[in-house]
């Protein structure tokens, strides 16, 4: 088998474990490409290649992209999935990354039990990647590009044509007469990756006729640089981080070279499914390590926010908004707090004679615990109690008329203590983040 296509994926293949082998199709010339030749390929049959294609539904013809996926396979005789997405646009990262979680996530669920996912990225794409990150202001990790083989679902994400031209592939598809889809969008310049495609790429090549090779090897340097400073920092992590509660030491944190600091920082959020913040977000995460007692410093990005509280940093997904004015009848039935939180009463399947009133915390309440002389504000309650802040908000308050009887099973009043003895059950409260 003499096409350099063929010859690059069977080496690549020899040199990789038997597992087994899903392509991510768009319909493309470089997925098509890379689907068509390794169909060629006895050892790529022999561990069950197939095909995702994920339909986005951007477009108007996408529909018809996903049934040329399934002809295009139909052909191969390879087994073809197509996954359709929503792409959510309300999160304000831009339509571009909606679509790419959005496509991820479901290639992720997908994907099975030690799987392997390959993608058509090629060294063209890793040029333009690596110019992306720099004009963004990655560090060495961001600017060593895209990785070969990572971890992905409950497999690995691997990218086989990273050392291929998109010329390359360009040529099979030719040779082959392959029947690939033309996504309009890949050429419109208002995004960012066509604009340095199709305008700022081919004037630097002008200048500089090996800038693709340059900008590469530079990556490699990234990625060494990169990896060296991971054994630093992996070992620096295992210090400050607590399992128990998932939260960072500040202080320690904070004493880092930047150089470990960073990575660090977007190493504990991924793991925590959370996106990393920008670079003056991680300047206002510096500054508010240092914020004197008593304040409780939160900063917020999209899809993320980090908490400074009792020294150490916190990050939990975004907040919900909560009506001030939320409240409902309950009877100790299972009910899901605005915030996604649970309240119920222990024993399962008990339940109250006369309804409480469930609210939120409006400000200024007060109650007096039974067994205790004084009234308290929840305000203290909370300090003292050392209620992370994030929850004292969306805390359930069950009200029997208008009085407190209870803070979730936290403080019950002499009254609200009869209320349960009557049930045989007490409050129990999952707080949602």
């Amino acid at each position: 088998m003499s096409d350099p296509l063929h010859q690059h994926l069977l080496a690549a293949l020899m040199a990789a474990p038997p597992a087994a082998l899903c392509v991510s199709l768009s319909g493309g010339p470089d997925s098509s490409a890379l689907l068509h030749a390794l169909a060629q390929l006895p050892d790529a049959r022999a561990r069950g290649l197939r095909a995702l294609h994920v339909d986005h539904g951007l477009q108007a013809d996408s529909g018809q992209w996903a049934e040329h996926c399934r002809r295009f396979c139909f052909t191969l005789a390879v087994p073809c999935d197509v996954l359709r997405v929503q792409v959510d646009r309300r999160d304000g990262i831009g339509l571009e990354a909606a679509a790419r979680n959005a496509r991820y996530g479901a290639l992720a669920e997908a994907l099975h039990d030690d799987e392997w996912l390959l993608l058509g990225h090629h060294r063209d794409d890793q040029a333009e990647t690596v110019l992306l990150k720099l004009l963004r202001g990655a560090g060495p990790d961001a600017l060593g590009g895209m990785h070969l083989l990572r971890p992905f679902g409950r497999g690995q994400l691997w990218r086989p044509l990273l050392t291929l031209s998109r010329q390359q592939l360009r040529d099979y598809v030719e040779t082959h007469r392959l029947d690939c889809i033309d996504d309009p969008s890949n050429a419109d310049t208002r995004l960012a990756r066509n604009q340095l495609r199709h305008e700022i790429l081919p004037r630097l090549k002008q200048h500089w006729p090996q800038a693709v090779d340059s900008i590469l090897h530079s990556a490699m340097l990234c990625r060494a640089a990169a990896d060296s400073l991971r054994t630093q920092w992996l070992a620096a992590f295992d210090v400050l981080h607590d399992p128990a509660s998932g939260s960072l030491d500040a202080d320690g944190w904070l004493a880092l070279a930047r150089a470990l600091r960073e990575p660090m920082l977007d190493h504990w959020l991924h793991a925590r499914g959370l996106p990393a913040p920008t670079t003056a977000q991680r300047r206002q995460i510096e500054r508010q390590c240092k914020a004197r007692a008593g304040r409780l410093p939160c900063i917020r990005w999209t899809g993320a926010e980090l908490h400074v509280w009792k020294g150490r940093l916190w990050a939990l997904p975004p907040g919900q908004d909560v009506d001030a004015d939320w409240q409902v009848p309950w009877r100790g039935e299972p009910i899901a707090l605005p915030d996604g939180g649970i309240l119920s009463l222990a024993p399962d399947g008990a339940r109250l004679a006369e309804p409480l009133n469930l609210r939120l915390r409006r400000g200024g309440e007060r109650i007096k615990p039974d067994g205790n002389a004084h009234t308290r504000e929840l305000r203290d309650l909370f300090q003292q109690a050392s209620m992370p802040p994030w929850q004292r908000a969306v805390c359930p308050l069950l009200y029997a008329d208008d009085e407190l009887v209870a803070v979730a099973e936290r403080w019950i009043s002499a009254r609200g203590a009869a209320i349960f003895r009557q049930a045989g059950a007490r409050p129990r409260w999952r707080p949602g983040r």
